[in-house]
C-alpha cells in the first residue's frame, strides 16, 4: 500500500450549532485535522446534496451554503471560504466513467461539508470538491462509488463523507440530557459491529442494513446514511478501521464517526 495514503472519514456531523460549539465531537473533529496527514484536496460527500443523478462542484470558489433555518444570526454569519479545485472535478468524472455526472457551478459546499472542516482545517487553505448523492440509486450503488474513488487517496485527496447513521428528526427529545430510544442503540450497536467486515458490494451487512428490524427507525430517509458507505467502499482490504468519536444525542441522532486508515 502507498504509504502516503490519505484515510478516509466519515464524521457524524450532528446539529449545524456544533460549528459554534466546543465539544467533545468538535475536538475530535479538531484533533483529527491536527494529527493526520495533510491532504492536498478534499473529495466531500454531504447528506445534505442529495440529488437526482450524480454531480461534483467544479468551480473555482465555491460559495458557503447555509442550507438550515431557525439558528442564531452568528451561524449564519460563518463563511467557509476554501477553494475548489476543477481539475479535481474533471479527475473524479474521469473516474467514475461511465457513470453520468454533472460537472456543477451553482451548488457550493453545505454545512455538512462546511461544519465539519471548519473544526478539521479552520483555515480554509484545502481545496474541497463536494459530490452529490444520488436518492435514484440502491444501497449498492453507492458503497460501489466509494471503491471507484478510492484512488483518489493515494493522488492525495481525503475522502470525508458527513451524515449520522442513526438520524431520526420526528423523534428527537428536546428535554435536558436525554436517554437514546432503544431502537437507536440497537441500529447504532449493528453498525459499531459490522464495519470492519469484508463483505462484497452486495453482501456486506451496512449495504444490507434495511434488513435490520430497527433500520425504518433509524433512518426513515436514507441520506444521512448513505455518506458511511462511501467510506467503507473506499477501504482497502485489511485495511485498519476505528471509530474516533461517538455518541447519541437527543436519544434519535448517532455522532459516531468512522476512520478507514
Amino acid at each position: 500500500m502507498n504509504e502516503t495514503r490519505m484515510p478516509a472519514l466519515f464524521l457524524g456531523h450532528g446539529s449545524p450549532m456544533n460549528v459554534l460549539e466546543d465539544n467533545r465531537y468538535t475536538r475530535a473533529w479538531q484533533h483529527l485535522g491536527q494529527t493526520l496527514p495533510r491532504p492536498r484536496a478534499i473529495l466531500a460527500v454531504s447528506a445534505h446534496w442529495y440529488t437526482r443523478g450524480t454531480a461534483v462542484t467544479a468551480m473555482a470558489n465555491p460559495r458557503t451554503i447555509h442550507d438550515f433555518g431557525g439558528f442564531p444570526q452568528a451561524l449564519f454569519d460563518v463563511r467557509y471560504p476554501a477553494p475548489g479545485e476543477p481539475a479535481l472535478a474533471r479527475r473524479i468524472i474521469e473516474l467514475l466513467a461511465p457513470i453520468s455526472v454533472e460537472a456543477n457551478h451553482d451548488w457550493g459546499l453545505d454545512h455538512g461539508s462546511w461544519g465539519v472542516l471548519a473544526k478539521m482545517y479552520p483555515q480554509a487553505d484545502i481545496p474541497v470538491v463536494q459530490l452529490s448523492i444520488d436518492s435514484s440509486k440502491p444501497a449498492a450503488w453507492h458503497f460501489d462509488m466509494g471503491r471507484r474513488l478510492a484512488a483518489l487517496r493515494d493522488e492525495g485527496v481525503m475522502p470525508i463523507a458527513s451524515g449520522n447513521v442513526v438520524h431520526n428528526l420526528r423523534m428527537l427529545r428536546w428535554q435536558g440530557a436525554v436517554s437514546a430510544y432503544p431502537w437507536a442503540e440497537r441500529f447504532n450497536e449493528y453498525v459499531r459491529e459490522h464495519l470492519a467486515d469484508a463483505g462484497e458490494m452486495t453482501s456486506h451487512p451496512l449495504v444490507n442494513y434495511q434488513q435490520h428490524a430497527d433500520a425504518s427507525m433509524a433512518n426513515p430517509t436514507a441520506e444521512h446514511y448513505l455518506p458511511l458507505l462511501y467510506i467503507l467502499g473506499a477501504r482497502g482490504k485489511d485495511e485498519p478501521i476505528r471509530i474516533p468519536v461517538e455518541g447519541m444525542e437527543m436519544g434519535a441522532i448517532s455522532m459516531m464517526s468512522v476512520q478507514v486508515g
